[in-house]
């Protein structure tokens, strides 16, 4: 296998979120979890996205994974590697996108390396180095309440020169309006300064565009799905990759019993489960008890083997930022996160045993808990269900055939629940 494009993904509905945009572009894709086994057998595909659980962890835990990521990927090819982050730069000051940023370039040896969360098409752009969510500052938007990884400043040359060892400079919209070679130019000279990393502005997908172009000069990027877009661009517009993907999903239906599973508190999320409620059963997890102890998940799948042969169903442990703050004050943060997504991970273990072969999962730590207790090794992408979340088809699972979605927090409409199981058949 020769990859065009090798991708590092820090969680993995983010990872879904790049495989799905690669795929759209035409790139043939697969999304592995964690790093592959030597002996797993993938497909002939031009790009694959290791898928970790690295945005919230220890920095040098991260650091150690995404290198050994790398290094499978170069292994296999891949002359260039888009470190994948959160469209909303989800991190602490220390860390974890600067220090993975500065191991990645180091192992690289690029000089200099763009980076840019921007993604308009989701409402994400950049402009004067700073990250807007729609028509506001990121630290003005609703996103600014990250349970784990709050984000209160948008100026991000800042944020990443807390984190980073490099000095951060800035490529303005300027710069990229003018073209590929105007960005050469201004990367030239900040490197020239001694500027190690540069946030790059981005406003439409043209912008993107001319950042894919002057990436692939580099071995390294940074940036969320929309840098993805732009790499796929130009990787087809250069002729180094032929548009050829297929519906990975287009194999015979899995079938029976579907279920939902949400943990995202987004404002996104918690609509989506207030509309899943007129159309499904839904049940709502008492925090508290799921801190505690088994006893709550074992009620849950209680309640979902008596209704999963009528209906799919929904189990939620999502709450407003309030309630969230409460528990965590009432239990420790760390604590109270990670309780919570073992919980939802041993419900998705029951509801397969069950019989379950269609699981729908909302919000980016839930999903990474689940698909670690499942023990899935990696996914073919498929059709669209919402922007930046694919239907993914399981690839050397052990109970066999079997159909996932997994939705950043913030992604899909009011009905994407229902939008979701209408796709997986």
């Amino acid at each position: 296998m020769t990859l065009a494009l090798g991708c590092i993904a820090d969680d993995y509905t983010g990872a879904s979120d790049l495989a799905n945009t690669l795929t759209r572009c035409g790139l043939r894709t697969v999304q592995t979890i964690g790093v592959p086994s030597n002996d797993l057998a993938l497909p002939d595909v031009d790009a694959v996205v290791v898928s970790l659980k690295s945005r919230s962890i220890e920095a040098s835990l991260a650091v150690s994974r995404s290198r050994a990521a790398e290094k499978w990927l170069r292994g296999r090819g891949a002359a260039h590697v888009l470190f994948k982050i959160c469209s909303t730069f989800d991190s602490t000051d220390d860390g974890n996108i600067g220090p993975v940023m500065d191991a990645l370039r180091a192992d690289a040896g690029d000089a200099i390396v763009l980076v840019t969360p921007a993604f308009p098409e989701t409402g994400r752009t950049v402009y004067q180095g700073n990250l807007f969510v729609g028509s506001v500052p990121l630290n003005e938007s609703p996103l600014r309440d990250h349970p784990l990884n709050p984000m209160h400043d948008s100026n991000l040359v800042r944020v990443l020169a807390r984190q980073s060892k490099t000095r951060i400079g800035l490529v303005a919209l300027a710069d990229i309006a003018r073209g590929p070679d105007a960005v050469r130019a201004r990367l030239a000279d900040l490197s020239k300064q001694g500027f190690g990393a540069a946030i790059a502005d981005a406003v439409f997908d043209g912008d993107l565009e001319t950042i894919g172009a002057v990436a692939l000069d580099h071995r390294l990027s940074v940036g969320a799905s929309g840098v993805g877009l732009g790499l796929a661009r130009a990787l087809v517009a250069s002729g180094r990759v032929k548009p050829n993907a297929s519906d990975a999903i287009s194999e015979a239906p899995v079938g029976g019993p579907a279920a939902c599973l949400a943990g995202s508190c987004s404002q996104a999320t918690l609509q989506q489960i207030a509309r899943a409620e007129e159309a499904m059963p839904v049940l709502h997890l008492e925090a508290d008890k799921a801190v505690a102890g088994k006893d709550e998940a074992r009620r849950a799948l209680a309640w979902a083997k008596d209704r999963l042969k009528q209906s799919p169903i929904l189990i939620a442990s999502s709450s407003t930022p309030e309630q969230v703050a409460a528990l965590q004050a009432r239990h420790g943060r760390d604590a109270a996160g990670h309780a919570i997504e073992q919980a939802m991970a041993d419900i998705a273990e029951g509801l397969v045993q069950a019989g379950v072969r269609r699981l729908v999962v909302a919000g980016g730590e839930t999903s990474g808990a689940v698909v670690d207790r499942l023990a899935i090794p990696g996914f073919l992408v498929g059709a669209e269900i919402a922007a930046g979340v694919p239907v993914l088809r399981a690839v050397g699972a052990s109970h066999g055939p079997m159909l996932l979605a997994l939705k950043s927090g913030n992604f899909g409409g009011p009905e994407f629940f229902s939008d979701a199981l209408k796709l997986m058949r």
